[in-house]
């Protein structure tokens, strides 16, 4: 059910090849460390573009914002996700912004870095092409779901994407930890804290999930996905 390490399927241990320690000498490798405080802004859309950064720890939003300044939620990344690799394929200024959502460790490598490390390992290549694929795929499912579908659907098939990719298998029970604000999964779906909220509330009357701001636990993800092709149908 986990599968927020889209490298496991290759065999490759992304944390031990961008983050190695020299334990002998008490040192990180050369690549750049870099720390974020809560609340800070990793990077802001036209700046310029030359770092892509691995998540070692915390979460970080990825969003834009609109014509009339309202923000526009992308993403919400953890540890073991990167973010910035727009850059790689010539974009030399950010389209959207890079949010610290809580204190946040990064491995930072410049283009020139990762460039050299896919020629040398190419399951870290084939990593990044799954990575940019996935988000092109979701962006475009999330586009045909607020053309097409009601704001209840979006936040059914939400949680149920949630599960899917943040999950972890606890006996019958699916557990989502470090779950987000009512607020930021309204941002994320294109509906209001209210919808989300009221939403999440008649799920847990139906003792179908539980939640607080440290996790999200799914009880019976059937139901789950049944309340969900009712809603569709």
């Amino acid at each position: 059910m986990n599968n927020q390490s889209l490298w496991y399927l290759e065999n490759v241990d992304l944390t031990g090849l961008l983050c190695p320690q020299k334990l002998s000498k008490g040192a990180l490798d050369a690549h750049e460390h870099k720390s974020f405080d809560k609340g800070e802004y990793i990077y802001l859309p036209d700046e310029y573009a030359d770092r892509m950064f691995f998540i070692t720890d915390g979460r970080v939003k990825i969003g834009t914002y609109s014509g009339q300044g309202k923000e526009i939620a992308k993403a919400i990344l953890g540890p073991g996700e990167v973010f910035g690799e727009l850059s790689l394929i010539g974009k030399d200024r950010r389209h959207d912004f890079a949010y610290a959502m809580e204190d946040t460790q990064t491995c930072v490598l410049t283009v020139s870095d990762v460039k050299a490390m896919m020629r040398v390992h190419s399951a870290f290549g084939l990593f990044l092409l799954k990575t940019m694929g996935s988000r092109m795929l979701d962006m475009e499912q999330r586009f045909q779901s607020l053309v097409f579908k009601d704001s209840r659907t979006r936040v059914l098939e939400f949680l149920l994407g949630l599960a899917r990719e943040k999950g972890q298998r606890v006996g019958y029970e699916v557990v989502v930890r470090k779950f987000m604000t009512h607020q930021e999964m309204a941002n994320l779906t294109a509906t209001s804290r209210q919808t989300v909220t009221t939403i999440l509330n008649e799920l847990r009357n139906k003792n179908i999930l539980t939640f607080d701001r440290r996790r999200l636990l799914i009880r019976n993800i059937e139901a789950l996905q049944q309340e969900a092709q009712n809603t569709a149908s």
